[in-house]
């Protein structure tokens, strides 16, 4: 399955836009979401190829929501990201053991980023 439609989830405006037209420009169509609750509503709006997810937003923390989409019947087969500052060994493991994919730590290198999406399409 080749990877188009992106949810991307942080809470930071400058993040949401640097990787917004970042991933736009590379040809990916994007919806974003600054929380926990809204990044369930736009699931429920419509399944994405992948979700790009920080880890500290207010409320919901990504490793709890990527455990609760990894973990939903509905969305288990859309890969997960890891999107975060955290970059601790510790903080990756315990990412990947919450359902993600895969990990990065910002700032977002463009061609990291997409090397690892492309590994996942």
């Amino acid at each position: 399955m080749a990877i188009q439609n992106i949810l991307l989830v942080d809470d930071s405006k400058t993040e949401l836009h640097y990787l917004s037209d970042l991933l736009s420009r590379r040809g990916f169509s994007v919806r974003t979401a600054e929380n926990g609750e809204e990044a369930m509503r736009r699931l429920a709006e419509g399944k994405p190829d992948l979700i790009l997810m920080d880890v500290v937003m207010p409320g919901t923390n990504g490793f709890q929501l990527t455990r609760a989409i990894t973990r939903d019947p509905k969305f288990a087969d859309v890969p997960v990201i890891m999107c975060t500052s955290k970059g601790q060994e510790t903080d990756r493991v315990w990412g990947l053991r919450q359902g993600a994919r895969d990990y990065v730590v910002k700032p977002v290198d463009a061609e990291e980023l997409m090397a690892k999406i492309q590994a996942l399409g």
